[in-house]
């Protein structure tokens, strides 16, 4: 049975068509893999995955992905990174094609509630695991992560006092009362993407969930790894909140409700 891939146009002018045929009817594609973006294992037998060419100077690395992370693409990368630290196109998540490179910072997030305005507000808060590198460098630049934001359309959050402004494109995914994504728009205007992911649809509670359905929109705010960290009740991740915020290291986001 053919393979579930999917070869963009770029790919395969890459490739070329004898080698994109090849992968499509499964003659070089592995039926498992690690997914590029999220890092969990995928089978190109049972759901569709994208084929994502990572191209140097000389040399290029082709590696999969669950098609529900990213399209397939050609991604333009400095030839040392080819076996360096290789980021997500966002520049939020981690690559890891072929197992060629070093386990890298994941994003976390957190839900809460969060009184805003008198209102109290569902959130999420996106924490890395680590320090955040620009796609194409070394991370000899520091950590990016919110900089990268920033430059997306999030907004500094010097404070807790107002709502952050909406972000055109973006929503966050919720089904049947559980976390499954924050979407981005796609490349060119295409059909959104993920930018986080959720490996296992997460739970919210019954509280968050009406908040939402309430606001049809979620606050999602951003700060760099150890800002923040796992707090057991809300009150602290507000206290963690306001510090990040005071110390200029949140950003923040208002995203429709795609979803219930």
């Amino acid at each position: 049975m053919p393979r579930m891939l999917d070869v963009s146009e770029d790919v395969r002018a890459e490739i070329g068509d004898a080698e994109a045929d090849r992968l499509l009817v499964g003659d070089s594609a592995p039926g498992s893999y690690d997914c590029t973006s999220c890092r969990t294992p995928g089978d190109s037998d049972q759901e569709r995955t994208s084929t994502v060419l990572f191209v140097g100077e000389e040399t290029a690395v082709l590696a999969f992905a669950h098609a529900t992370c990213i399209p397939s693409q050609v991604v333009q990368v400095a030839e040392d990174q080819l076996q360096g630290a290789v980021r997500s196109i966002t520049g939020s998540e981690p690559q890891n094609p072929e197992g060629l490179m070093p386990e890298q910072a994941v994003l976390g997030i957190t839900s809460g509630l969060v009184l805003i305005e008198d209102d109290l507000r569902p959130a999420l808060v996106v924490e890395p695991t680590g320090p955040i590198a620009r796609p194409g460098t070394d991370g000899s630049g520091g950590d990016q992560f919110l900089q990268l934001l920033l430059e997306q359309g999030f907004q500094p959050t010097p404070h807790l006092n107002r709502l952050p402004g909406v972000l055109p494109g973006w929503s966050v995914l919720l089904a049947m009362g559980q976390l499954h994504a924050v979407l981005q728009p796609g490349a060119g205007g295409g059909s959104p993407v993920a930018w986080w992911q959720a490996h296992q649809p997460l739970q919210v509670t019954e509280g968050w969930r009406t908040a939402a359905n309430k606001a049809q929109s979620v606050l999602v705010f951003a700060a760099p790894a150890g800002s923040i960290g796992q707090q057991p009740r809300e009150d602290l991740l507000r206290d963690a909140l306001d510090k990040a915020a005071v110390n200029g290291l949140l950003v923040a986001a208002t995203m429709p409700l795609a979803g219930t």
